[in-house]
């Protein structure tokens, strides 16, 4: 799939990037070249293949799920401006 210069000037358009001719012939050239790449591995024949999140049979350490740190809601609260039943108070800034 080749893109046209139009096509290129409609991404920078949609993504904000002010682009200089010669930019626009380069990033052409650049998405061809991906948008070519692409299509070479989607005509490879994959079925039969399982699809995999990495490539190498690797499984996850998991640590024990336990508290490390002390509960410190009294000292943080204690310097909010207010509080009430253990939530803080802020502006209702939504009506």
């Amino acid at each position: 799939m080749s893109l046209s210069t139009a096509d290129v000037e409609k991404v920078a358009r949609l993504a904000r990037l002010a682009m200089t001719g010669q930019e626009i012939q380069t990033a052409q050239a650049q998405l061809s070249n991906i948008f070519g790449l692409i299509a070479e591995m989607q005509a490879v024949d994959t079925t039969g293949i399982a699809p995999m999140s990495h490539s190498q049979d690797l499984s996850q350490r998991l640590r024990e799920d336990i508290v490390t740190e002390a509960n410190q809601r009294e000292a943080f609260q204690a310097i909010a401006p207010q509080t009430e039943a253990g939530l803080y108070l802020v502006p209702q800034v939504i009506e």
